[in-house]
């Protein structure tokens, strides 16, 4: 039977294709709440992984059997990953990591800017959304505008960026969703925004796309970044570009390396079981939804999990309000965000109390999460934050422990 567009199946179904949840500490079911900075692994990924290691592995473009496996084997991931983003497969390019990608395509910007242009970042960015610009300032010499985060709202200050935009804005650097906050930001009005000036847009959505429709189209960036990592696959980092954009880039590459799109930005030799397992984790997805087509079933499926997050939650933001010494940080529920809560506990470090939850089973990270720039702007260096997010295999018994186990500690 075919599921309503939204819904999501049962969360024992989905569970079950996550061995990592089988995991005891000290006796009991580990509770991952360490999802933002990297989700657990579905079985379906690991075996394309292996098969493609075991049965396929070959380098590419040469004419003999596993190089051609190999080629359409990364032609479909890039199918997948355009379905996840609603792009085209041509407009997607694998890297190591988001990190790498975005000090990638910094520096083939950064090589037609100047003295007298600008780039604009936030306060609410990942420092990978920060550095790769700050680096273009000191070997270009750009402008770099900062916007602020409102420290009442936990939200961006929409006038400070809109006074920021001129006509010597060369890039807004926006991110989607906030790594340490939660917060979500209109990353369309801001691409508009920034186009409306002849600027151009790069959105950092590493922690939006695992909660949320990504929809590339609408959002009409020029750039957008995730990592597989981050939505149940392996560690690496995907780069959308709109084709005309991808192919004017003045990129580092090697003379013989291909000059096509998008492999012109792709460095070296890949990593071929990585991509593979990317598609996978898109297909995991996918299988979570319901639709006529792969497009369809991952809107489905994001859009309720998106649901389910903001209800699992609104029950951690309440549980977490009522106990006396736990200051929360972010908007509250209601708001746009991601569900991804990050506090503080009177009297306890961010580390000791990761510990004291980890005795319970209940795994979640603390510190800036190379979100410094916020958490400084929050005086909470250096010891940073808690931080807890919910995945597509968070239970209403696991939040429950998580509010028992911060109310313990807070005593």
């Amino acid at each position: 039977m075919t599921r309503p567009a939204g819904t999501l199946p049962g969360i024992d179904q989905i569970r079950a294709h996550f061995p990592a949840l089988r995991r005891l500490h000290h006796g009991e079911r580990i509770a991952y709440f360490d999802g933002p900075g990297g989700t657990q692994v579905p079985q379906q990924v690991v075996d394309a992984m292996a098969d493609y290691l075991l049965h396929h592995n070959a380098n590419t473009h040469w004419a003999y059997p596993t190089s051609e496996e190999t080629d359409a084997a990364i032609d479909a991931a890039r199918a997948s990953l355009a379905a996840l983003l609603n792009a085209a497969p041509h407009e997607i390019a694998f890297g190591a990591n988001m990190t790498t990608l975005t000090f990638h395509l910094a520096r083939a910007l950064g090589r037609g800017w100047g003295p007298g242009d600008e780039v604009i970042i936030t306060e609410l960015d990942h420092h990978a959304n920060q550095a790769p610009w700050r680096a273009i300032e000191k070997e270009r010499g750009i402008t770099i505008k900062v916007v602020p985060v409102d420290l009442e709202t936990f939200e961006l200050d929409w006038q400070a960026l809109e006074r920021a935009v001129t006509a010597k804005t060369r890039l807004l650097a926006i991110g989607a969703g906030s790594n340490a906050l939660g917060t979500i930001t209109d990353v369309t009005r801001a691409t508009q925004l920034a186009h409306d000036a002849g600027a151009l847009c790069f959105v950092d959505a590493v922690h939006f796309t695992p909660h949320s429709v990504v929809d590339v189209q609408a959002i009409d960036c020029d750039f957008l970044s995730c990592s597989a990592y981050k939505f149940y696959g392996p560690h690496i980092g995907v780069l959308y570009g709109k084709a005309d954009r991808l192919a004017a880039l003045d990129v580092p590459k090697l003379i013989p390396s291909p000059d096509t799109v998008p492999e012109r930005l792709e460095t070296g030799t890949q990593n071929h079981e990585g991509i593979i397992g990317a598609a996978a984790a898109v297909h995991f997805l996918a299988s979570l939804g319901s639709g006529p087509n792969h497009r369809a079933q991952l809107v489905s499926a994001m859009s309720g999990l998106h649901a389910e997050g903001e209800r699992l939650f609104a029950r951690i933001w309440e549980g977490l309000g009522a106990i006396k010494g736990v200051t929360r940080y972010g908007p509250p529920p209601g708001r746009p965000r991601t569900p991804t809560i990050s506090f503080t506990i009177d009297g306890v470090t961010p580390e000791a109390a990761t510990r004291a939850l980890a005795e319970r089973a209940v795994f979640v990270s603390h510190g800036d999460y190379y979100a410094v720039t916020v958490v400084e702007r929050l005086g909470l260096q250096p010891n940073g934050m808690i931080r807890a997010g919910c995945s597509c295999y968070t239970t209403e018994d696991e939040v429950e422990r998580l509010i028992a186990g911060v109310a313990a500690i807070a005593k």
